[in-house]
């Protein structure tokens, strides 16, 4: 596919990932219009393209028909990032909130079909998948895409309107032809992320010198964090290669626990602290990793990044670019808030 000139929409595109997703389209030339409400996205993150001529910037709810109606118009391709969202503090504690992404997806897809939009290219998640296959760190489990159907068993209302969404476009292209992409994104992280999702709060905890250290859970929770940028090559080779509304996969297949993780950010960050185990708070299931495996068979896919290379990474950008008595003061509320 070539994506010079292809006109693009990035829903929710100042935001961590939707800011990144923007960046590679930019520069493969593509025609890239933004719609974002900056609730939780940060007009920083795509400044500079907006600020150049480079992209069409629009601030408005995209839950309401008449804004959603003008965002899709002339689009040919919508990659459809917007949500009511948060790490695992936010979407445990937050479900009302998490419950509007129904409506959002609903409003989004019916703008999408009355435009003539050619492709959706749907954000959904992990949270797809059942709760009770995801109880035992100890097992060696690997999700596969055709492991979410009857019982359902979503993850929080955030989880559940994910799967709603997927199943919504797979009967858009059933019913009506609408081509859309599923990608099921797993624990991402990277520069620019927020201190509600895990990697950047052991970042952000580090770098204010928390002592003790704290962790939420017990530690023992798997994990396939994946980095940024490969979840953004992913995202546009399922543009490019899924028109059936078929979900994939998009994570890494290495198997982390939070402690090790943590344990890292303490040596790297060179913080001597004792870790403190929270297992009342928010940790969600304690074994989820992927199976990427056809994503690399439909998309040629596979994750170039590194867990540990990847936090580094992330840690080097987090401590040049933050303030240590801004993050200090705010933390707390951080952790499960937008």
């Amino acid at each position: 596919m070539q994506w010079h000139k292809t006109k693009t929409l990035v829903t929710g595109g100042a935001s961590f990932i939707g800011s990144h997703l923007v960046d590679a389209l930019v520069e493969r030339g593509a025609s890239v219009r933004v719609i974002d409400n900056l609730s939780s996205g940060r007009l920083d993150n795509i400044r500079p393209h907006v600020e150049a001529g480079r992209i069409e910037f629009l601030q408005a709810n995209l839950a309401d028909p008449v804004v959603a109606e003008e965002a899709v118009r002339g689009i040919e391709i919508v990659f459809h990032l917007a949500a009511d969202h948060g790490g695992r503090g936010y979407v445990d504690l937050h479900q009302v909130a998490c419950a509007s992404n129904l409506a959002l997806d609903a409003v989004v897809f019916a703008a999408c079909r009355r435009a003539g939009v050619e492709k959706v290219v749907y954000a959904s998640s992990g949270c797809v998948y059942p709760n009770h296959i995801q109880t035992d760190p100890g097992q060696i489990l690997y999700l596969t895409e055709d492991m979410v159907g009857p019982p359902y068993d979503a993850d929080n209302l955030y989880g559940w309107a994910k799967l709603m969404a997927e199943m919504t476009l797979r009967a858009y292209y059933a019913e009506t032809g609408l081509k859309s992409a599923c990608c099921r994104y797993f624990t991402v992280y990277g520069d620019r992320g927020h201190e509600n999702h895990a990697v950047i709060a052991m970042i952000a905890r580090a770098f204010v010198r928390q002592d003790p250290y704290v962790v939420w859970g017990t530690g023992e929770q798997i994990r396939n964090w994946t980095h940024v940028s490969d979840i953004v090559s992913g995202t546009i080779l399922a543009a490019e290669k899924i028109d059936d509304g078929a979900p994939i996969n998009l994570g890494t297949m290495e198997r982390t626990r939070v402690i090790d993780a943590a344990r890292e950010v303490l040596r790297y960050t060179r913080h001597q602290a004792a870790i403190e185990l929270h297992p009342e708070m928010p940790t969600g299931p304690l074994n989820r990793v992927a199976d990427n495996s056809l994503a690399r068979r439909l998309l040629g896919w596979e994750p170039r990044v590194k867990f540990m290379d990847g936090l580094h990474r992330t840690i080097d950008w987090y401590f040049k670019v933050k303030d240590r008595e801004a993050v200090a003061t705010g933390l707390a509320t951080k952790l499960t808030e937008r």
